[in-house]
């Protein structure tokens, strides 16, 4: 019988989120909850990230790569793409992009490896091919 010591549940329904700090200063409209990894060592990470209605990402680079499922709501990358719930969305490192959520959106993010932050020089370099998208 499995020991209920040995379980973990988490919900983002009653659970806290947290203002989304992971590269210093928070960015405004976006709050997160960390599920497992170790967290800013650059191995891997697995998180909730929410995007309230109007918030955008940073401009970034990914040093390793990122993986997300959109759980709600909807998601569009700087080339338009546009990723609604159900959308499981990879990119390998080295894909720059920064992403928007008119509407806001709830994410589960897997990452390995931390992200860049681009300066405003390198923002005419962004490339966003995202290798999974069904």
């Amino acid at each position: 019988m499995l020991d209920p010591k040995l379980r973990q549940v988490v919900s983002i329904r009653k659970d806290k989120l947290e203002p989304y700090n992971r590269y210093g200063d928070p960015i405004p409209g976006m709050s997160w909850m960390p599920l497992s990894g170790e967290l800013h060592n650059g191995e891997f990470e697995c998180f909730i990230l929410r995007m309230d209605p109007g918030a955008e990402s940073k401009p970034h680079e990914h040093v390793g790569f990122e993986e997300f499922l959109v759980m709600e709501g909807e998601l569009i990358d700087c080339d338009d793409s546009t990723y609604r719930a159900g959308d499981y969305v990879r990119f390998l490192q080295g894909s720059k992009h920064t992403s928007r959520s008119p509407d806001g959106c709830t994410l589960l993010v897997i990452l390995r490896g931390n992200n860049r932050t681009l300066g405003e020089m390198e923002m005419d370099e962004w490339s966003t091919p995202p290798l999974v998208r069904r």
